[in-house]
């Protein structure tokens, strides 16, 4: 035999006798056992246990209030009123029209057209009045001592009363050369310049009425009922700006694309100048309901992907109870989210939710100040 086959021999062997060699095993006595961590809730501001053994989780005792759900509506700022004035009469423009930008008063001159014939007319009508006021008087005075018809004067009080439309008719004309602002508000546009030639229908310039200005929005049609004449409103502008106004027209036929109904909401601020046409985040006061104002963090998932969060029962187990979203605190200090589908009291987690699970037992002590 060769020598390479005695050696491959004599290793085989070797790890033959090692295999089949008797052991000894550790007792389960000797094997040391995994220290059991307990799990300890303590207040949220509280100091945290010291322990490496204690896990602690945070919590807070939050009561049910009174809060107003809002409807969040897509919308933008609208004036009041915005109107493009135009001339009554054809005439040339005499004067400088009103800037833009200027603000002006209710009666105001925007523009103003030539006079020409139109005072002479005037006076035409005036002296055609006086002549027939004095032939129907004299007329009257020859009635009453019966030299007179009653014919005559009739037609003589036809001609007084028609001579008196005739100078209606020719003072109108000569108001109407004067364009006026019809409501206080800012000028927005001027098509016309001085020397300019207008006809009938020709605009002077378009006033917009800006005070108050409006939040005009879209209420889906599922939510209309919901919101009343009179509900309070707060508006975020694109800018960041905040307003508050109230709820003046919600419209009674929907939309027939969208199917959603228009909602005007006046603004209360009447100092502050609001640009048209700002898109503008609208939220509109609802229903009252009792609710929950919770961190947001202490949200959580469970097996099944729904929202909701974690509570600590009296007896010390751990409970999931599924919340819905129905606002949000703007405050910026202390923010937080509005949540229904809770009852009462709750002690909830705030920290920490991800350890424990629904039906587990904690360590908890509700003495402390919640």
């Amino acid at each position: 035999m060769k020598k390479q086959h005695l050696i491959s021999l004599a290793i085989f062997g070797a790890i033959a006798v090692w295999m089949m060699a008797p052991r000894s095993v550790p007792s389960s006595a000797e094997v040391p056992e995994a220290a059991v961590r307990e799990i300890q809730v303590v207040e949220t501001s509280a100091q945290v246990s010291d322990n490496p053994n204690v896990i602690s989780i945070r919590a807070e005792r939050i009561s049910p209030e009174r809060y107003n759900e809002q409807i969040m509506v897509r919308g933008r700022t609208q004036a009041f009123r915005h109107v493009q004035v135009m001339a009554e009469l054809p005439g040339r423009l005499v004067t400088d029209p009103i800037p833009r930008g200027a603000r002006v008063r209710a009666g105001d001159v925007l523009c103003e057209l030539a006079i020409d014939d139109r005072s002479a007319n005037l006076n035409e009508a005036l002296a055609q009045r006086e002549r027939a006021r004095f032939e129907y008087n004299a007329s009257v005075d020859l009635q009453a001592r019966d030299l007179q018809s009653d014919v005559v004067v009739a037609q003589l009080r036809a001609a007084l009363e028609s001579a008196e439309a005739a100078v209606t008719r020719a003072q109108l004309a000569v108001d109407r050369t004067q364009i006026v602002a019809p409501f206080d508000g800012v000028i927005e546009t001027r098509t016309v310049e001085v020397g300019d030639l207008l006809n009938v229908g020709s605009v002077c310039a378009s006033v917009l009425d800006d005070s108050p200005m409006l939040l005009v929005g879209l209420i889906p049609e599922q939510e209309v009922n919901r919101i009343l004449i009179g509900a309070e409103v707060t508006g975020r502008l694109l800018g960041g700006k905040q307003v508050t106004g109230t709820v003046t027209f919600l419209a009674a036929s929907a939309d027939p694309v969208s199917r959603s109904y228009r909602v005007e909401i006046e603004i209360d601020s009447a100092d502050e100048q609001i640009r048209e046409g700002i898109t503008t985040e609208i939220l509109v006061k609802a229903d009252e309901v009792l609710a929950h104002r919770i961190p947001s963090s202490a949200l959580t998932l469970d097996d099944s992907g729904d929202i909701g969060i974690k509570v600590v029962e009296g007896d010390g187990k751990v409970a999931f109870y599924n919340v819905t979203i129905v606002g949000d605190d703007t405050n910026q200090l202390n923010p937080g989210i509005w949540v229904t589908g809770l009852r009462g009291d709750i002690t909830l987690v705030t920290v920490g939710q991800e350890i424990v699970f629904p039906g587990q037992t904690v360590a908890a002590n509700f003495d402390w100040d919640l």
